[in-house]
């Protein structure tokens, strides 16, 4: 691809609105091709403000919402779909069936609950540790 060429936007915008003809223009700006001339042309409008450049950015594409069933009976939700959703991988969700299919809602977390060891009782003293207590 040819390198962008340095020009004066406002020279070559007053050059063209004032009517010089292309060669002459061309000539004295150093193109060697029209479609090099108007694409400097369309750069300097651009650069002084005079008309709005052209969105050059692509659509972003439409997530997939499916979401299917694996062998196991768990359901699949595509990593693209739940970053799109906003999804928290540490979320709970209750699946409802309604007429129209199932419907899946967020779901209040359990609290944690925290197992801790019974308390137990302490051993007894065997009869050989009493004999070997100082008097």
């Amino acid at each position: 691809m040819a390198r962008k060429k340095l020009v004066e936007h406002n020279a070559l915008v007053q050059a063209i609105e004032m009517g010089t003809p292309q060669s002459e223009i061309m000539e004295r700006f150093g193109f060697k091709t029209v479609p090099a001339l108007k694409t400097a042309y369309y750069n300097g409008l651009v650069a002084l403000g005079k008309i709005e450049d052209v969105n050059t950015k692509r659509k972003k594409k439409n997530v997939d919402t499916k979401i299917r069933v694996n062998g196991k009976g768990s359901l699949v939700i595509p990593k693209k779909l739940v970053d799109h959703l906003g999804i928290d991988p540490e979320d709970v969700f209750e699946v409802v069936k309604n007429s129209t299919g199932l419907e899946l809602r967020k779901a209040e977390r359990p609290p944690k609950t925290i197992l801790r060891k019974r308390a137990q009782p302490p051993m007894p003293r065997k009869a050989s540790n009493y004999s070997r207590l100082p008097n």
